[in-house]
């Protein structure tokens, strides 16, 4: 699938802040007509989503996480640990190239914005009273790396895409109309059974290219795990004067300035994010403290470090119930669900992925200690 190495224009480049930020439900993602287009195959419709290029875009995005993750036991509220990556969630957006963007969300009655003009960031919290303002240096990040990720249909389905190999079965399933557009149906389906992904459908917009919905569907059950995009969208190039920010009257500001090399520094904390991203394609790689990733595509584990539990947590209480296993790597613990897979071992690493957890324990063996 050579194709999927060309670049992925589509992207709208923002350099500054990488934000995933999240909301309560406002209204469900519009998908319901079946419009007649031309027909075009799955390899043409491939071509034009990563070769699509538009210059802004504005709209509303709503996002929908069912991992068949549980509750953390003995703790009130214990559901709450997981509201970054479960629920219904919706946001306001706006992009436009080469540098801006802004995503503005509300939850509970808070109000959440972050903002960037290209030249400086703002992320704000209604709930403290608190703005962060950032000074960001020049060709600071990689566009595509800097775009915000929970609330973009086209940068998650460019996770999605990044997993396309030779176990990757690629064909158009019909059409569909999502926020009043046009659009094709691209199903990618996994050949292996080491995943617990059935399917990734994206709805690609049939005058732009540009994908506008992404629904994951788990290999059991009818329900999708995963499903984000527009309920409402615009193509026009967003004014200069929506990147822009003024704190509300008695909100402390704080000014920090964004170091080379780094999108947020570490101390600020940017609006909480609900979408999961899919694991990377490429094996063995690491990103600063971050996860050390085993295996490619669609069986792609993830291995981080100083988890081992304290002893009387919540996580403690989890892991009393769940099966032991032991292995050439170890011991430890599995968690499952029907789309996330977890392995904590004795020794403090945990392995995660969307692969069941037969493949959890091959990656172990294979991880380094």
């Amino acid at each position: 699938m050579g194709v999927a190495q060309r670049s992925r224009r589509w992207l709208v480049p923002v350099t500054a802040v990488a934000v995933v930020a999240g909301v309560g439900a406002l209204g469900p993602v519009v998908a319901d007509a079946s419009p007649n287009l031309p027909g075009i195959t799955a390899q043409d419709l491939l071509t034009k989503v990563q070769t699509a290029k538009v210059d802004g875009l504005s709209g509303t995005v709503s996002s929908k996480t069912d991992l068949g993750l549980p509750a953390l036991p003995g703790v009130e509220g214990g559901n709450q640990a997981l509201e970054l990556i479960t629920g219904d969630h919706t946001a306001r957006v706006a992009f436009a190239t080469p540098d801006k963007a802004r995503i503005s969300v509300l939850d509970n009655m808070n109000e959440r914005v972050w903002t960037t003009d290209g030249k400086s960031a703002w992320a704000y919290d209604s709930s403290n009273h608190q703005a962060v303002k950032l000074t960001v240096p020049a060709h600071s990040a990689q566009p595509e790396k800097a775009r915000p990720q929970g609330y973009d249909p086209q940068a998650v389905a460019k996770q999605v895409l990044a997993a396309i190999d030779p176990t990757t079965k690629v064909e158009v399933s019909g059409t569909v109309e999502v926020a009043g557009r046009d659009a094709y149906k691209l199903r990618l389906v996994p050949k292996t059974d080491k995943t617990t992904v059935g399917s990734v459908t994206l709805a690609v917009d049939a005058k732009t290219w540009v994908p506008l919905q992404v629904t994951v569907m788990p290999r059991t059950g009818n329900d999708p795990a995963i499903q984000v995009g527009f309920s409402a969208v615009s193509f026009d190039v967003p004014a200069a004067s929506t990147f822009t920010f003024t704190p509300p009257k008695g909100v402390t500001v704080k000014e920090e300035k964004a170091p080379k090399g780094r999108e947020i520094p570490k101390n600020v904390t940017p609006p909480k994010g609900i979408t999961p991203k899919l694991p990377p394609a490429k094996p063995g790689t690491t990103k600063g403290d971050g996860p050390t990733t085993i295996g490619q595509g669609w069986e792609t584990v993830a291995m981080l470090r100083g988890a081992k539990p304290a002893g009387n947590g919540p996580l403690d209480q989890l892991l009393a119930n769940a099966p032991s296993v032991q292995g050439s790597w170890g011991k430890g613990k599995i968690l499952t669900s029907k789309m996330v897979s977890a392995l904590i071992t004795d020794d403090g690493r945990v392995f995660v992925g969307l692969v069941t957890p037969a493949t959890l324990q091959s990656a172990a063996a294979k991880a380094p200690r």
